[in-house]
């Protein structure tokens, strides 16, 4: 396990409503994420941002005395460094320095499963190390191993620069391919009209928890960040009986880099396609009014920010002030206050997505030919048959259905609208 020294910084310049505090512990728990021990955090209050060191000569060598003493073997900073801070800032404090986008980075690393997932923190390291390849400071001598140094190792990192750019197109080239694969899968659950509910959420919410409750799926639960990396989609029957796909996604993060939601659109391009976004709060967690804007962040980004939404307040069991979730059910919009780790209340949660999808159902009474039992079949999956008279001209059903599915049966020539 590493030994780690944090550095937390608020810039004065920032329009940024989170307090020092707030962001001192949520680098704690990126960095125990990693897998290394928080020796020590220090909190430095900045009115902008030095070129050479970030946070300027003098703090760079008190920081250095402090790795010393403490025999620190990282020093990770808060805010993402350029090439040249980086360097500078190693010079004197001669410990490996890393921010906290390659924290992030390498959290992903240490949790992509998948080919794809694999294939896109490979970029995003790529992408993110390119232009610090100038020279070979401690970032290059230590990539052997330790937070910070998960993904490509040294052998990918201390080739030229053309090589590299080769390798970034490869996987881009990778990544378009998974990309079409999975927009053909995705392609085939619409044709078979299935809605789609997608678990949104700052990281650590309990989205995977969720899922796992409700559709069984087995997704791996643990208490810290970034455990959800490859995007994870399992069914889920409704008791009126409607089919409807859950998916999970990657936790957003308060300042997530920008780079870093376009390398990962891949992961979030469910989003993008939900009918319904449930929300996922951590209602025990006193930075919720910051996370839940953090949220809000990133779903403008993906373009999502417009979709129905259920908010779930979960982790109602660890809270004891009864005000405190009052309160929050007042201000959030169409909120269900829940537990998904005790199921507290999921029932009260399933009626709300029931009736979501029950706003947004048609009733039909149509004939279909008698040869296309499979639409009938298809109507006694998504929607619920109220009535069915076999007949000379054809089969005659009056069913109600989502309109997404019954808007695209009117188009079809061999039925016949009896409304």
């Amino acid at each position: 396990m590493e030994r780690a020294l944090l550095v937390t910084i608020k810039l004065k310049s920032e329009k940024d409503s989170w307090p020092i505090e707030d962001s001192a512990r949520e680098l704690e728990e990126l960095t125990r994420s990693s897998g290394a021990q928080v020796l020590a955090n220090i909190s430095c209050v900045l009115d902008r941002p030095a070129a050479d060191f970030f946070i300027g000569k003098g703090k760079a060598e008190e920081i250095a005395s402090i790795s010393y003493e403490e025999n620190a073997e990282v020093v990770i900073f808060s805010h993402e460094l350029s090439g040249t801070q980086q360097r500078n800032l190693e010079g004197i404090i001669n410990r490996k320095t890393i921010d906290r986008t390659q924290l992030i980075l390498d959290i992903f690393a240490r949790h992509a499963k998948t080919p794809e997932g694999k294939a896109q923190v490979e970029l995003a390291q790529l992408q993110y190390l390119m232009p610090r390849l100038i020279g070979k400071g401690i970032l290059l001598s230590r990539l052997g191993g330790g937070i910070g140094t998960s993904g490509p190792g040294e052998k990918k990192l201390e080739v030229d620069r053309r090589r590299i750019r080769k390798h970034i197109d490869k996987l881009k080239d990778d990544l378009n391919r998974l990309k079409t694969h999975r927009q053909v899968i995705r392609s085939k659950r619409k044709e078979g009209n299935l809605p789609s509910i997608v678990l949104v959420g700052y990281t650590n919410a309990g989205k995977s928890t969720l899922l796992n409750l409700l559709t069984q799926a087995g997704q791996i639960v643990q208490d810290s960040l970034f455990t959800t990396l490859d995007p994870l989609a399992k069914n889920m029957r409704l008791t009126s009986g409607e089919n409807v796909v859950v998916s999970d996604t990657v936790g957003f993060l308060h300042h997530l880099p920008h780079h870093l939601i376009e390398a990962f659109k891949a992961t979030l391009e469910e989003v993008q396609e939900a009918d319904l976004l449930i929300h996922v709060l951590d209602a025990s967690n006193t930075q919720i009014y910051e996370q839940n804007k953090a949220v809000i962040v990133v779903l403008k980004e993906l373009g999502a920010q417009e979709k129905p939404m259920i908010t779930a307040l979960n982790k109602i069991d660890l809270i004891d002030d009864k005000t405190w979730l009052q309160m929050l059910e007042r201000e959030f919009k169409d909120t269900v206050a829940i537990s998904a780790q005790s199921g507290q209340n999921i029932d009260q949660l399933l009626k709300k997505i029931e009736e979501y999808f029950a706003s947004t159902m048609k009733p039909l009474k149509i004939i279909i030919p008698a040869s296309r039992m499979d639409l009938v079949n298809l109507l006694y999956q998504q929607g619920r048959v109220e009535k069915i008279d076999y007949t000379d001209k054809g089969i005659k059903i009056e069913v109600v259905l989502p309109k997404i599915i019954a808007d695209k049966l009117l188009k079809n020539k061999e039925i016949s609208n009896l409304d």
